[in-house]
């Protein structure tokens, strides 16, 4: 074990740990927690949704061929959810609580802390897995290959947003856990470079089904956007970042990259 001392530089190794380690169920041993190696996982992350996604979309693909897209679908959302504990769709289910209760920052800030789930949270959740599971049962419906980058397009998105909430220039909302530690950490320029880099790897992955080429990286910039407007609100209505926003803009963008690809395939 490297030095883990504030002294000792964090490396990428150090941020792939943190990264799985807090992102997945993977069983990884976390060395270092701090805020340079939180800047290098949050920079990494997209490198998270694609092992998870090509986990999920194995699973996704291998159950459509044999027992039907939907099916196929439930499975790839499902999987990629017991990956991540469900965590960000706890997130999501608390930033619309947060968002609809209409109560002043710290109040609203308070209701998302609650353990219990409220009507608006309620509702985003049930809408948001009836838009993923439809739109990927359609892109299944096509091929199993197609629903199979599909799910990697929506996983690696869902992780690149996390470099954009974490960009130096969100603020957290409020002092101590995860939000606070990853908040302000990434560079522009690394949130750039990361998510530049996922969308070289699907473009060259999407080679193998013609267009797909064109419209992964497409339907991952919508998704991104979709998640960047709610960071906006979030910020404005919290005065920054929680680890819940950061699950809430995952499922966000990956939601909006799914819609995207079914809009535009």
């Amino acid at each position: 074990m490297r030095d883990g001392s504030p002294e000792a530089p964090a490396g990428w190794g150090d941020g792939l740990r943190f990264a799985f380690g807090t992102l997945s169920v993977l069983r990884v041993r976390v060395e270092r927690w701090d805020r340079p190696t939180a800047r290098l996982a949050m920079t990494a992350a997209p490198v998270v949704g694609l092992v998870l996604g090509a986990l999920a979309a194995a699973a996704g693909a291998s159950v459509a061929w044999r027992a039907g897209e939907p099916l196929g679908a439930v499975t790839a959302v499902g999987v990629l959810a017991a990956l991540t504990r469900g965590l960000h769709l706890d997130g999501l289910a608390d930033v619309a609580d947060g968002l609809g209760s209409g109560r002043p920052a710290q109040d609203a800030l308070r209701v998302m802390k609650q353990s219990d789930i409220g009507p608006f949270g309620v509702l985003t959740l049930v809408l948001t897995l009836l838009a993923q599971v439809a739109a990927l049962a359609g892109q299944f419906d096509a091929s199993p290959g197609r629903g199979a980058l599909a799910v990697l397009a929506s996983a690696t998105a869902a992780r690149c947003a996390l470099a954009w909430g974490c960009a130096r220039s969100v603020p957290a909302a409020r002092p101590g856990g995860l939000g606070a530690m990853v908040a302000g950490t990434v560079p522009p320029g690394a949130a750039v470079a990361s998510t530049a880099g996922a969308a070289v790897v699907l473009a060259a992955l999407g080679l193998l089904d013609g267009w797909s080429a064109l419209l992964l990286p497409l339907a991952v910039a919508v998704g991104l956007g979709c998640s960047l407007l709610l960071r906006r609100r979030c910020v404005h209505r919290f005065d920054g970042i929680t680890g819940d926003v950061l699950g809430a803009m995952a499922e966000t963008a990956a939601t909006g990259t799914l819609v995207a690809l079914a809009l535009l395939g």
